[in-house]
């Protein structure tokens, strides 16, 4: 038998030749489909600047509100490793680049804002205003954009991201010690607040070059705020997650509504109400990117 009708009969091979045949295949169909078409003649127009967040093992404090029995605890501390590079916008989306998509009739005018200049981030952004730019930077650039969850932005922010704990012993019954210690931490933020929109780059940058993040604009992210009952051992009894209500992130995580634009007229979860609500997006760079765009437009979201 010739060599190479030797190594077709090999079964891993004749396992392999449908796979490879039934991918070329569904590769065609896609792209007969226009499912894969070509990015827009004018995409670098519409590009943010952006930085690679590559590969690492890091560690955060955990989202959400935590319970043992009826008492909250401080969540726990995760570490976690991030095998891809993360693709992030720099600069959180500015008032010039969120006017273009308003002039679209695609996104709501902000709310609240009373210096417009191009250079300063958007705010009185809701979440669902933040899905409707992301939606709109995807069509004009043929990317596809998203919110970030709450660990890419951890792991994005790295060092500048919050830690919201407490401090407080787990084994602690007494409700008197949490109420001072909310006391103290809401005093101490309420301290820090200095409301007014600063131009981009005004915060700085951190270590993987992203910058402002911290500043006084809370991010969105697409995490749902959780409940996380716990045991009497320190193990997860059940979690109640309530989609409506998103991460935001700023000098400490702030659960949104997600329809709310105008953070200090209420809608804040838990905890001290951010200074501003606004938002960057991530960009996927995975080959079928444009066909979760075209799925995205028929209204199907995976």
């Amino acid at each position: 038998m010739p060599a190479f009708q030797a190594i077709f009969t090999k079964p891993i091979v004749q396992t392999l030749i449908p796979a490879v045949l039934l991918a070329v295949l569904a590769t065609g169909v896609v792209q007969q489909s226009g499912l894969l078409a070509a990015a827009p003649a004018d995409a670098a127009l519409y590009e943010p600047r952006m930085v690679v967040i590559q590969p690492r093992q890091f560690s955060y404090r955990a989202d959400g509100e935590y319970l043992r029995g009826s008492y909250v605890i401080d969540a726990p501390m995760v570490t976690v490793t991030e095998t891809q590079p993360l693709t992030i916008m720099k600069y959180q989306v500015s008032i010039g680049d969120y006017d273009a998509c308003v002039a679209d009739n695609v996104c709501k005018p902000p709310e609240g804002i009373t210096t417009v200049q191009p250079n300063l981030p958007v705010t009185g952004v809701s979440y669902d205003n933040a899905q409707a730019y992301a939606a709109w930077l995807s069509m004009k650039t043929g990317s596809f954009w998203t919110l970030p969850s709450d660990r890419q932005l951890a792991f994005a922010a790295g060092t500048s991201f919050p830690d919201d704990a407490l401090g407080l012993d787990p084994d602690s019954n007494n409700p008197a010690i949490r109420w001072l210690a909310d006391y103290r931490r809401e005093a101490a933020e309420r301290s820090k607040r200095d409301p007014a929109p600063r131009i981009l780059g005004s915060f700085g940058e951190n270590e993987y070059g992203l910058a402002d993040f911290g500043g006084n604009v809370w991010e969105w992210t697409d995490t749902c705020h959780r409940r996380v009952q716990l045991k009497e051992d320190g193990s997860v009894n059940r979690i109640e997650p309530t989609c409506g209500v998103y991460v935001t992130v700023g000098n400490h995580r702030s659960p949104m509504t997600s329809f709310v634009r105008d953070p200090k007229g209420g809608g804040c979860a838990v905890g001290t109400p951010p200074d501003n609500l606004g938002f960057r997006l991530v960009k996927s760079t995975r080959w079928y990117a444009p066909l979760l765009n075209r799925l995205r437009d028929k209204g199907i979201q995976l």
